[in-house]
C-alpha cells in the first residue's frame, strides 16, 4: 500500500520562514499493521516517522534523515528514517509494550523517560552521515527535535507532531508541522508566530482526524503572514530496502544442519525485517536450494 499524501513545503514571501507539513496517516497505520504495534510504541514510532519526513523534506534531492532515540523508559529505543523523496520507515524493539494501565491516557513521556536524541543526515556519495546528539528535553519528540535544531544548527523552530489513537490503540490520524526561522529574521515576525502558536491549541492529529487538509495545519501559525507553497511532488510511502533475496541470505547464518532440520520437519521459514516489520515467507523448496548452495560452498 502506498500513500497519495506528500510533504507540503511552504515559505513566507520574504523567505525568512520555511514550513513543512504532512498528513502521514497511511504510512503510520501501515507501520502499526505490519509490526502489530501496541498503542504507545505506535505513538512513539509514528511521531518519529513524521519528524523524520518533515526534516528530510527540507533537505535536498537524494538526502535522508534518521531519528534515533535511546531512552531509559520501557520503550528503550525508537528509530525512524526518511528520504527527501518521501520514503519512510520506523521501528522500536518494544513493539508490544503496554503499561499496566492507561489511567493517565497514552503517556509517551513516561514510556520514553530520560535519554538522548540523535539526528543523522545522510548525503549522496558521503561515506558517513553528519550526526548531532542532544539530551531529550520532554520525551514528546516534537519538542526534542526543536531542541536539536537550536542546539546543533542554531535554527529556531516550532515542531508539532501528532498521532491520533482510538480507544483500542489503533492509529486513526498522524501528521505534523515543522516551522523553521532563518537567521536574521525580524523579531516582530517571530513574536507574531509565537503569539499565533500560543493561541492555537488544537493538536495536529485531532485536526487531521476531523478532516483538515495539510495546509490547514500551517495556517494557524502563519495567520496574518503571507506565504506560498514550494514544489515537492513526491508521494509519502512506507518503504524499506529489505527484499526477499536479502532475507534468504540472512538465513545462511543458520548453517546446513539447522536448515536440514527445518526441511525434514517440512517447516517453511517466517522471517520479519527487523527495521520495517515486513514479513517474508521462505518456502521449504527455497530452504533446500539454500542448503545445497551452502553445502557446495563449504566444499570449496
Amino acid at each position: 500500500m502506498s500513500s497519495s499524501h506528500r510533504v507540503h513545503r511552504y515559505v513566507t514571501e520574504d523567505f525568512t520562514v520555511r514550513v513543512a507539513a504532512v498528513d502521514a496517516t497511511e504510512v503510520v497505520r501501515e507501520m502499526q499493521s505490519l509490526q502489530g504495534a501496541k498503542a504507545l510504541p505506535a505513538l512513539g514510532v509514528g511521531r518519529a516517522m513524521v519528524g523524520a519526513l518533515l526534516m528530510a523534506a527540507q533537505q535536498k534531492q537524494g538526502h535522508q534523515v534518521g531519528v534515533y532515540i535511546r531512552c531509559q523508559g520501557p520503550l528503550r529505543a525508537i528509530y525512524a528514517e526518511a528520504h527527501f523523496e518521501g520514503q519512510v520507515r520506523g521501528y522500536t524493539p518494544m513493539t508490544h509494550y503496554e503499561p499496566l494501565d492507561y489511567k493517565g491516557g497514552y503517556n509517551l513521556k513516561e514510556a520514553i523517560g530520560e535519554g538522548t536524541l540523535t539526528v543523522a543526515r545522510h548525503q549522496p556519495f558521503q561515506k558517513s552521515p553528519h550526526q548531532g546528539t542532544v539530551h531529550l528535553v520532554s520525551g514528546e519528540i516534537g519538542e526534542d527535535i526543536a531542541h536539536y535544531l537550536i542546539q546543533s544548527h542554531q535554527i529556531r523552530s516550532l515542531v508539532s507532531l501528532g498521532v491520533y489513537l482510538d480507544a483500542y490503540g489503533q492509529v486513526r490520524a498522524a501528521g505534523g508541522v515543522i516551522l523553521e526561522v532563518m537567521p536574521g529574521v525580524d523579531e516582530e515576525l517571530i513574536e507574531k508566530i509565537q503569539k499565533n502558536a500560543d493561541t492555537h491549541k488544537v493538536p495536529v492529529s485531532q485536526m487531521l482526524y476531523d478532516g483538515a487538509a495539510t495546509v490547514d495545519l500551517v495556517k494557524p501559525y502563519l495567520e496574518g503572514i503571507p506565504f506560498t507553497e514550494l514544489d515537492h511532488p513526491y508521494p509519502v510511502t512506507y518503504s524499506c530496502p529489505c527484499t526477499k533475496e536479502r532475507v534468504v541470505r540472512a538465513l545462511e547464518t543458520l548453517g546446513v544442519t539447522e536448515l536440514e532440520d527445518m526441511i525434514e520437519k517440512n517447516e517453511k521459514a517466517d522471517v520479519t525485517c527487523q527495521v520495517c516489520g515486513r514479513p517474508y515467507v521462505v518456502e521449504v523448496d527455497e530452504l533446500v536450494e539454500l542448503k545445497n548452495q551452502l553445502y557446495k560452498n563449504s566444499l570449496n
